[in-house]
């Protein structure tokens, strides 16, 4: 019976483990959106402290809104909050979007 419960648990940890990597939320600034094709720019800032840098960007990437009214309450020049998904064409889905 104690190596059921220890069985159980460790798998517990591991799925909450695996759950929390793939949930993590990046962040970034708006660099450019485009509202008749549903896209948008953001540059990726670094989390932090790596390396001792201060606060350096990272990649600018560019993804397609899963839905467009998702970049209705934003605007270049904004801090924000995102999850995307990676397409196979070198792009992304943004998922989620929130404005800091």
């Amino acid at each position: 019976m104690g190596t059921t419960r220890f069985v159980f648990a460790g798998a517990a940890v591991i799925g909450m483990l695996a759950t929390s990597a793939f949930a993590d939320d990046m962040t970034g600034m708006i660099t450019r959106i485009d509202r008749l094709n549903n896209t948008i720019s953001i540059q990726q800032t670094q989390k932090g402290t790596v390396g001792g840098s201060a606060g350096g960007a990272g990649a600018l990437q560019q993804y397609k809104a899963k839905d467009a009214a998702m970049l209705d309450a934003v605007h270049a020049g904004d801090r924000v909050t995102y999850s995307a998904t990676d397409d196979t064409n070198g792009s992304g889905t943004l998922t989620k979007l929130q404005k800091q």
